[in-house]
């Protein structure tokens, strides 16, 4: 196993689901590193506990991404190695390690990723629809004007739209998308990514809708829209 370098910052892809979904190569650098800040320290710590490792954690999260990203580029200069990790999957795709990743930039620390899982693209290369461009969105804002340019603008596009929803909120963006995208638009819905009770709700808005409707939504969606066929027509 190589030994982490000194000040640098490691941004470590950790499982979206299935605790087996993690590299030899991240779980050397969880266990070996000086420090790992993470967004939830409980949700952390069971992923360590699970393959014995024990490490210092520290909490790392929008409310205090800015104190703490100081804290941690001093850390860092200081001669520290750090894991930047999220709840599940790849840092950065919808939270907030981009501030610390800019800052430590900024100071000219070196930034090492070291790849694992992530939600959007999972359910992009098992939904069939084209993968060869797509958009992110991530979670769309919970409502106001930008959120409807957004939705007018997954409508528009030409290339396949990746948007992420809570369950609270997964019939709402459904029939938001059905107003603005039509019924028929292709769509994939996928529930609880990497589980035992992961689930694919294919076909056209309409059908996902429909299904999701007659069950109770559990965990985070994500969805996998098809670009507008329409448009390359003009």
């Amino acid at each position: 196993n190589q030994e982490p370098e000194r000040s640098v910052l490691y941004i470590v892809g950790t499982p979206i689901g299935n605790l087996n979904d993690v590299s030899k190569r991240a779980l050397n650098i969880l266990n070996n590193v000086s420090m790992i800040a993470c967004e939830d320290t409980r949700k952390t710590s069971a992923l360590l506990n699970y393959y014995k490792i024990t490490n210092k954690l520290i909490s790392f999260h929008e409310y205090s991404s800015l104190s703490k990203a100081n804290f941690l580029i001093s850390k860092l200069k200081e001669g520290s190695s750090i894991a930047l990790v999220s709840d599940a999957g790849m840092p950065l795709i919808s939270d907030p390690g981009f501030l610390l990743v800019k800052e430590a930039k900024k100071n000219n620390i070196d930034v090492i990723c070291i790849p694992g899982p992530c939600a959007a693209l999972a359910a992009l290369i098992s939904s069939g629809l084209d993968s060869s461009r797509f958009l992110f969105y991530g979670f769309l804002p919970r409502e106001g004007k930008e959120r409807v340019l957004l939705i007018k603008n997954i409508n528009k596009s030409r290339i396949t739209s990746i948007v992420y929803e809570s369950p609270k909120r997964i019939i709402k963006l459904l029939l938001e998308l059905k107003n603005e995208c039509g019924g028929l638009r292709e769509i994939v819905v996928v529930k609880e990514l990497t589980k035992k009770y992961e689930k694919h709700f294919g076909g056209n808005i309409n059908d996902a809708l429909m299904n999701i409707k007659k069950s109770e939504p559990k965990g985070e969606f994500t969805l996998v829209i098809s670009g507008n066929k329409k448009e390359d027509d003009t």
